[in-house]
């Protein structure tokens, strides 16, 4: 068997241990030195009429959008319409900032401290209903501050809805014209669009979720909603191309689309391993920017390995089921570097029944940590529960993944007080215990 054939072999595997012939699918690339070495559909696009997913088909890309509004604004900033430190009261002057001097650069590092609307309860009610961009932002500007912009990074569909805004109102032009003269038009980007359910899309796939009895066809969601956030739909082979032209200098010069692959620091410094709409790590000492998404019946998720030239992408019409650790696999076996998780190891029921409880997630949203015997689960508010896989004596990885982990923390009497969640890129996150143990062994 030849290496490319080995190589090959690896892909399937990485792609069919995911998706199911049966089931919603995905479309899958990964592109090396400008060549595609990988382009597969599995699974089907649309259950009721038995259709599969080829690889050319179209899929809502949901927060990938942000780094094409990310790239718009960089744009404009290079034509001489703005500065990325410039107060957002210059575009919108009558905009409540609380006294606090909000950027364009916040918006783009989810620093602003502006409310995300996604978070909000009562948009919940709203989901099915269309909004113009000024009612949208109406919504949540009124919203108290969540902190002083630059002291924290909290992930923010409200300041790219912003940056959406501040795209017409500098250009002259509606958010999606834009991205088609400025960005889609330029790259060949044939199949791209702003994303809205009445518009006939030729090879657009159908979104579903999960349930217990087996699929269901996703709930409607306005895209008046995500706007410059996550309107976009998309095919692999238009995710190429723009992976592509970002390597050249058709919509940017090179040195300040590099701000954009800069991660973040705080005002206290902290790293933020964000960028301007992109997600900024490392693997294996090579560079990794990428990004996911998911919106109602879909997931993505793209990765770009600049130094390598590789670009994996994987859209998926499955809303339950994430594609990063397809993608990442992928792009891991494209560089030689194949993904080895950490071995499973085994706790006794008294070790695991310790860190059984509550732990607060945000102000919306609780952890609950079970114990059953040797098992550990969590379950976030009422999502299904996943099993905690432990790797060490206070870590574990996440089910079904298995890439981020949950590290569990000891207060100073010896009780589990708190634990971290931790992906393979972006800053941890911190759950504190707010109970006394909710479950035991058996």
């Amino acid at each position: 068997m030849s290496t490319n054939d080995k190589l090959i072999h690896a892909f399937d595997a990485i792609v069919h241990e995911t998706y199911k012939p049966d089931e919603p699918g995905a479309a899958v690339i990964v592109v090396k030195d400008g060549a595609v070495i990988y382009r597969k559909g599995i699974g089907m696009a649309n259950l009721e009429l038995g259709v599969p997913i080829e690889p050319d088909m179209v899929f809502r890309l949901g927060s990938i959008t942000k780094q094409f509004t990310a790239t718009a604004i960089l744009m404009l900033m290079q034509q001489g319409k703005l500065a990325l430190d410039e107060p957002i009261r210059a575009f919108f002057p009558d905009y409540p900032t609380h006294g606090e001097n909000i950027t364009v650069r916040h918006l783009l590092t989810h620093t602003s401290g502006i409310r995300s609307y996604t978070d909000m309860l009562e948009w919940r009610s709203l989901l099915r209903k269309d909004l113009t961009l000024q009612e949208l932002i109406d919504f949540f500007k009124d919203q108290p501050m969540q902190f002083t912009p630059g002291q924290r990074w909290s992930y923010n569909n409200s300041g790219y809805v912003l940056l959406g805004a501040i795209i017409e109102n500098v250009s002259g032009q509606s958010y999606e014209r834009f991205l088609q003269s400025h960005i889609f038009d330029p790259l060949g980007m044939k199949q791209i669009c702003y994303d809205r359910p009445e518009r006939i899309i030729r090879r657009r796939a159908s979104g579903y979720d999960k349930v217990e009895s087996g699929y269901i066809n996703a709930p409607y969601l306005s895209m008046t909603h995500p706007h410059a956030a996550g309107a976009l739909a998309a095919s692999v082979d238009d995710l190429a191309k723009w992976d592509a032209g970002l390597d050249s200098e058709q919509l940017l010069e090179q040195s300040i689309l590099r701000q954009a692959f800069v991660s973040h620091r705080l005002l206290d410094g902290t790293d933020t391993g964000y960028g301007f709409g992109w997600v900024i790590g490392a693997y294996e000492g090579r560079r990794i920017c990428e990004h996911g998404g998911g919106i109602n019946g879909f997931r993505c998720h793209a990765i770009r390995m600049p130094d390598d030239h590789v670009f994996v992408a994987v859209l998926t019409n499955q809303g339950s089921k994430d594609p990063e650790a397809p993608a990442f696999k992928l792009a891991a076996a494209m560089v030689g570097k194949p993904y080895v998780e950490p071995a499973r190891i085994n706790l006794d029921g008294e070790a695991l029944a310790r860190l059984a409880g509550v732990y607060q997630y945000d102000a919306s949203a609780n952890v609950i940590i079970t114990c059953e015997g040797q098992r550990l689960f969590a379950q976030f508010n009422q999502d299904p529960r996943f099993e905690l896989i432990p790797i060490a004596s206070n870590r574990f990885m996440l089910e079904p993944q298995r890439l981020a982990q949950v590290i569990f923390v000891d207060n100073p009497s010896g009780e589990a007080g708190a634990f971290e969640i931790k992906g393979r890129t972006g800053m941890a996150h911190t759950c504190k215990r707010v109970d006394v143990q909710a479950g035991g062994g058996d």
